[in-house]
C-alpha cells in the first residue's frame, strides 16, 4: 500500500475515536515526520514515511492515545532526521517529546551477543528506561512492522532482528498479555530463522485446510443453535492453530495428531454468569477431553488475562479448543494490558500494564547491589517465568513464582505476617514453612506477637520481597543492638572520667557533633560507637574542646602518637598511624582502589581523607599529610569511574555492561555524554583491586568502537 492511502486510513480511523484538537496534533506529526523524512526509501523500496504510519496503525489496533499516536509518528526523526528533543518539545509538547527521546534511546541498543544473559540485561534495560510505559506499546509495534517487512534485510542484520525479538521483545509482549501481536511476531521470527519448517508446516495446514474449515463451521453452527435455544447472547469466532504454537508443541515432542488445540472456538458472551453456562451446554453435548479445563476468570493469569477453557471432542471426531469470555475479556486477550485505554478514560493512566511493570523496576530497586547474573536470575524467577496462583481463606487469589513457600506468601499479605509467621496451613494440613506451594492451595498463616523471622528463611525463601524483608529486619535488629552498645560505652566513658552526662550530651552539644560528623540524631552518635566507627573518647572530645576545629583535635592526636603504633579505622581496609576511632574517607575526586598509591588528607569535618598521591586537589597540601596504608588482611570491593570515550554511531552501552559482567565487575551507575564526533560513557563499578580495574579497562579496547578508556 502506498503513502498516501496509508495516511488516509490513518486518518480516517483517527477521526472516529480522536477530539478536533488531538486529530491536529496527529496531522502536524505527519507533516513534520514528512519534511524530515522527505525523499527516504527503505530497503524494499517503498517511501520511508510507509514505517512510521504502519506503526500508528498497530497502535491504533491497540486503542492507543493521540499521544501515542503522534509519537509513532515521528518516532525516528531524532535517530535518522536530524531532530532534537527540544526541537519536538517545542512543536507537540512534553509528552511526546519524552516519549520520542527514550524511544530513540532504546532503538539504539542491540544484544552484544546470543547469551540470555544479554538478553535478561536488555530486558532489563528496556523496561527500567521505559517510565512512561507507552515507550513499550511503541517498541512493540515499531518492531512488529519492522518484521512485516524484514525480506529486504541481509541475512545476518535478519538473524540478529529476530534473535533479539524472541529473547527480548517476546517475553515482554507475552507478560502484558499482548498474545495477538506475540503470535504474530513468533509466526514472523519462525518463517525467517526455520523457512523450511515454517513452510513444512503451513503445507500440512494447507493441505487439510478445506477439510478443516468446514469442520470449524460444522461446530460453529451448531454450538450457535444451541447458545439461541438458550436466549445467550453471543459471538462466535474461529481460528486454526498459529505456525509457530504447532511447531513449539511439535518441538517438545508432541506428535501431530496428539496437538488438540489446531481448532479452536472463542464465544463471546455478555455476562460472566453466561460464560460458565455455555461452558455447561458445550460439556452436555460435546465430551470433554480430560485436563483440558482451566478457569481463568476465578484465577486470572498473571498478567490479568482472564477466559474459560476447554477440549471437546466434536461429533466429527475432531477435537476443539474453546474459549469462553465476555466482550471486556477479549478485548483485554486480543490487546493485553493496552485493551485499558479502551476501558477507561481516554487520558492516559496507570493501570495494569502499569502494575506489571512496576514488579520489575521494585526488583530492579531492590537488587541494586546485586550482580547483573544474580538480577537476571531474579527476574527470570519472578517475572519471566511461570507462576502459581493460590487462595487466601478469604477467596483472594495471589500469584506468587513457582517454588514460593508460605513464608513468600505471608509476605506479600504483609511484613508483620511475615516477620510473625509461626505455622502454615495448606488446604486445612499443617506444612513446613519450605513447603513449596500448587496452584489452587487454600493457604493460612497463624502468627504470634512474640514471632520473630530466622535468618534460615533466607535459604528457601523463593521471592526477593520476602528475602529483603528478612534482610531488613535483621539489620534494624542489629542497628538497635548497636545503638544500644554504644550508648552504655559512652555512658561508661563520661562516668570514668566523673563528667556529667547531661553536660556533655547537651544539646548544644549533640547539634556540634552531628554538623560535624554529618550525622542526624543523638541515636546515630550511639550507632557510630557501638559500631566501632568512633570511639566515645573521640565523640567527648568534640563534644568538650569546642573552641577547636575538629581536623586541629585530629592532627593533634595523630602528631603525638607515636608513628610506629598502628591502628584498623573504622573503615577497616585502610591502617592510619594514630589511635583506633578516626574517621577515614576514601576520596570521592580520585576513587583510589586496593592497590594504588595513596595519602591521608586531613579535612573538615571529614577526618581523614585518602587520595591517590597524583590527585591533583591535594599536590600542594602537604603540610596535612597523614600516612596511610592498604590494610592487607581486608578484602571489600571499591567504588570508581571509569570513562569510556566511543565513536557515536550507536549506543554500546550493552557491550560495556556484558564485558564488565565477563570481567567480573559490578556495574553500579553510567551517565552519558553525547558530543558531536564521540559519546562517553562515565561508569561507576566496584572492583575488588587495581588490577583488576585495569585488566577491565584494557579489555575494552577490543571494542573497535572504542577510542580511550580512563579512570576518572
Amino acid at each position: 500500500m502506498k503513502k498516501e492511502e496509508m495516511w488516509q486510513e490513518l486518518l480516517d480511523r483517527c477521526e472516529k475515536v480522536f477530539s478536533q484538537d488531538e486529530i491536529e496534533l496527529i496531522k502536524n506529526a505527519y507533516e513534520f515526520a514528512c519534511e524530515h523524512h522527505k525523499d527516504k526509501i527503505r530497503l524494499d523500496g517503498t517511501d520511508y514515511m510507509t514505517h512510521p504510519i504502519g506503526v500508528a496503525l498497530i497502535l491504533l489496533d491497540l486503542d492507543a492515545d493521540a499521544i501515542t499516536i503522534a509519537s509513532s509518528l515521528i518516532h525516528e526523526t531524532i535517530n535518522h532526521a536530524g531532530a532534537t528533543k527540544e526541537e519536538i518539545e517545542e512543536k507537540f509538547g512534553e509528552e511526546v517529546a519524552n516519549i520520542v527521546q527514550v524511544i530513540s534511546r532504546l532503538n539504539r541498543l542491540e544484544l552484544s551477543d546470543d547469551s540470555e544473559h544479554a538478553a535478561l540485561n536488555l530486558r532489563k534495560i528496556l523496561v527500567g528506561m521505559s517510565e512512561d510505559v507507552r515507550v513499550l506499546f511503541l517498541k512493540i509495534a515499531d518492531r512488529l512492522h519492522n518484521l512485516r517487512t524484514a525480506d529486504a534485510l541481509d541475512k545476518e542484520a535478519l538473524k540478529k532482528k529476530v534473535h533479539e525479538t524472541m529473547t527480548v521483545l517476546i517475553p515482554i509482549a507475552h507478560r502484558l498479555g499482548m498474545y495477538k501481536i506475540k503470535g504474530e511476531m513468533e509466526d514472523l521470527c519462525l518463517k525467517y530463522s526455520k523457512p523450511d519448517v515454517y513452510n513444512d508446516i503451513l503445507e500440512r495446514l494447507n493441505a487439510s485446510y478445506q477439510e478443516l474449515h468446514e469442520s470449524l463451521e460444522e461446530m460453529e453452527e451448531a454450538i450457535s443453535e444451541m447458545l439461541m435455544e438458550q436466549n445467550i447472547s453471543f459471538k462466535i469466532k474461529s481460528r486454526v492453530k498459529s505456525v509457530y504454537s504447532i511447531y513449539n508443541k511439535l518441538n517438545n515432542g508432541k506428535k501431530w495428531e496428539n496437538i488438540y488445540d489446531i481448532l479452536a472456538l472463542r464465544i463471546i458472551v455478555e455476562e460472566v454468569s453466561e460464560c460458565y453456562l455455555t461452558i455447561g451446554l458445550i460439556h452436555a453435548k460435546y465430551r470433554p477431553i480430560p485436563g483440558r479445563f482451566k478457569d481463568y476468570i476465578a484465577m486470572p493469569k498473571a498478567n490479568m488475562y482472564q477466559s474459560l477453557h476447554t477440549g471437546v471432542f466434536g461429533s466429527d471426531g475432531n477435537r476443539y479448543e474453546i474459549q469462553v469470555r465476555t466482550e471486556e475479556m477479549d478485548e483485554f486477550a486480543e490487546k493485553g494490558v493496552a485493551s485499558h485505554f479502551a476501558y477507561k478514560e481516554k487520558h492516559y493512566m496507570k493501570n495494569v500494564m502499569e502494575q506489571r511493570l512496576e514488579i520489575l523496576r521494585n526488583l530492579i530497586e531492590s537488587t541494586n547491589s546485586l550482580s547483573d547474573i544474580e538480577f537476571a536470575s531474579d527476574v527470570q524467577n519472578e517475572f519471566l517465568n511461570e507462576s502459581v496462583y493460590v487462595f487466601t481463606p478469604k477467596g483472594d487469589v495471589l500469584e506468587l513464582p513457582v517454588g514460593s513457600t508460605p513464608l513468600d506468601f505471608a509476605y506479600r499479605i504483609h511484613s508483620d505476617v511475615g516477620d510473625r509467621c509461626v505455622q502454615a496451613i495448606v488446604n486445612d494440613v499443617s506444612v513446613p514453612l519450605n513447603y513449596e506451594l500448587q496452584n489452587n492451595d487454600i493457604v493460612k498463616i497463624r502468627t504470634n506477637p512474640t514471632g520473630t523471622p530466622s535468618k534460615e528463611w533466607l535459604n528457601f525463601v523463593k521471592t526477593s520481597h520476602a528475602k529483603n524483608k528478612i534482610k531488613a529486619y535483621f539489620s534494624k535488629q542489629d542497628k538497635e543492638m548497636y545503638t544500644e552498645k554504644g550508648k552504655n560505652i559512652l555512658t561508661s566513658e563520661i562516668r570514668k572520667r566523673k563528667m556529667a552526662f547531661d553536660q556533655v550530651l547537651s544539646s548544644e552539644n549533640v547539634k556540634k557533633i552531628c554538623k560535624d560528623l554529618k550525622l542526624e540524631t543523638l541515636d546515630d552518635i550511639y550507632f557510630s560507637i557501638g559500631s566501632l566507627r568512633y570511639t566515645a573518647a573521640y565523640i567527648i572530645s568534640l563534644a568538650t574542646e569546642d573552641k577547636k576545629n575538629v581536623e586541629d583535635i585530629l592532627l593533634e592526636k595523630v602528631l603525638s602518637n607515636n608513628a610506629s603504633k598502628k591502628a584498623k579505622s573504622f573503615r577497616s581496609e585502610i591502617l592510619v598511624d594514630s589511635q583506633e576511632g578516626i574517621l577515614v574517607n576514601l576520596a570521592k575526586c580520585c576513587h583510589p582502589v586496593y592497590g594504588d598509591d595513596i595519602v591521608g588528607y586531613v579535612t573538615k569535618g571529614e577526618g581523614v581523607t585518602v587520595h591517590k598521591k597524583n590527585c591533583p586537589n591535594v599536590l600542594d597540601k602537604e603540610n596535612r599529610f597523614i600516612s596511610v596504608e592498604w590494610n592487607q588482611e581486608v578484602l571489600t570491593d571499591f567504588i570508581t569511574n571509569v570513562e569510556i570515550t566511543t565513536d557515536s554511531s550507536k549506543n554500546y552501552l550493552l557491550d560495556i555492561i556484558s564485558k564488565a559482567t565477563s570481567k567480573k565487575v559490578f556495574v553500579d551507575g553510567v551517565k552519558t555524554k553525547n558530543k558531536e564526533l564521540d559519546t562517553v560513557y562515565e561508569v561507576t563499578i566496584k572492583v575488588k583491586d587495581k588490577n583488576q580495574l585495569e585488566d577491565f579497562m584494557n579489555s575494552l579496547y577490543a571494542y573497535k568502537f572504542v577510542k580511550k578508556v580512563s579512570r576518572k
